[in-house]
């Protein structure tokens, strides 16, 4: 990705970095970046943009006043708090709503994926602009509305779009959150887009929060003696997509107590199976956690007549996670999931271990009927 520095200098005079004292944010569970506060400035350094990324993004921030500190024509200066933001993904909607700054939003790609009540308000009123799609951003709109930052994110670090934003001088960072293999992890990076609006300490109570419940609900699972077996995802395409061992739905699994029948793989991703593959070791599992987003059982078989042979299926033990869906048709799941690991941990010790939850109403899944 091309590197910029911001064109706005508030201040020409220079700090060394290496006289300040350096107090290191805590971050708990995400392993792809850092907060480093700095006396003068903070400075984010992002490790993980995407999976298997080699890059090594650094970001320093500064408020009103504060000296530019010496750094290398890579880094990226950003004067915050930022008051005006283009975020690229879903998943940054919860956070700015969590954080209470939603109205500092005014653009987004193609905003029919945004499902949230609270910023599709903001949409209707004109006060977010639809860009598009985030591979040909409306570059027109884009500078007529004139964003402080772009909060964007990388599949492969070749990204047409985000080169072109920043060649016209605005500031773009990127969003690492969904290389995190911990659920905690990936809802922890609230601390990251925090950061820009000096946010700091409201996003260390949103996540405190929400990793107390996480791990209460964890302890809770862990209290029953039961151990479901579970199989999870569908086929596309001839192709079973089913999470590694390592993955993050595995470790929802693992949190769940439940008996993940591919718990011993070592990959992080998703693994390819070919239905035969999945069937063999599947077919009597107990429960099937995630299959695809089907509206009914009945799709599940005009899509693959070998459903029917699973145990699970057979029990009504089927669950997607479609239980939400915002006015558009996108899936609440994937835009609010990342940020509430928690209710998604509840949703599955529901699945798993009713008992355990007699009065919780799942959040995200329900039964394919």
């Amino acid at each position: 990705m091309f590197f910029s520095s911001c064109k706005e200098k508030t201040n020409t005079k220079t700090v060394d970095s290496k006289t300040t004292e350096i107090v290191s944010q805590n971050i708990k569970y995400a392993k792809s970046f850092s907060i480093n506060n700095h006396s003068d400035y903070k400075e984010i350094i992002v490790t993980s943009a995407w999976p298997k990324s080699t890059e090594t993004y650094k970001y320093i921030l500064i408020k009103e006043g504060q000296a530019i500190p010496e750094h290398d024509n890579r880094t990226i200066v950003i004067k915050i708090p930022i008051k005006k933001v283009v975020v690229m993904s879903t998943t940054n909607i919860p956070v700015l709503e969590y954080l209470n700054i939603e109205d500092r939003l005014v653009g987004f790609p193609n905003t029919d994926y945004i499902s949230s009540k609270k910023t599709r308000q903001l949409i209707e009123s004109g006060k977010v602009k639809d860009l598009n799609n985030d591979l040909e951003i409306n570059m027109e709109l884009l500078l007529d509305i004139n964003p402080e930052l772009v909060i964007g994110f990388s599949v492969n670090g070749n990204d047409k779009s985000l080169n072109k934003i920043e060649k016209f001088g605005i500031p773009v960072v990127l969003d690492g959150a969904w290389t995190e293999q911990h659920p905690l992890g990936r809802s922890e990076w609230i601390k990251f887009i925090a950061a820009f609006f000096d946010k700091d300490e409201e996003a260390k109570v949103i996540f405190d929060k929400i990793e107390t419940d996480y791990l209460e609900a964890k302890a809770l699972a862990k209290k029953t003696e039961t151990i479901p077996t579970v199989i999870s995802g569908s086929l596309f395409k001839d192709v079973w997509n089913i999470p590694g061992g390592h993955s993050f739905v595995a470790k929802y699994l693992e949190d769940a107590n439940t008996n993940y029948l591919w718990k011993n793989d070592q990959s992080t991703g998703s693994l390819q199976l070919n239905f035969e593959n999945v069937l063999e070791k599947g077919q009597k599992a107990d429960l099937w956690i995630g299959a695809g987003s089907f509206k009914n059982k009945e799709e599940m078989l005009s899509n693959h007549n070998g459903y029917s042979y699973f145990e699970a299926f057979k029990n009504n033990k089927t669950y997607t996670y479609t239980n939400k869906i915002g006015s558009k048709g996108g899936l609440m799941y994937y835009e609010l999931g990342p940020m509430r690991p928690d209710l998604i941990l509840k949703d599955i010790i529901k699945i798993a271990h009713p008992e355990l939850l007699p009065t919780y109403e799942y959040f995200f899944f329900k039964t394919i009927e």
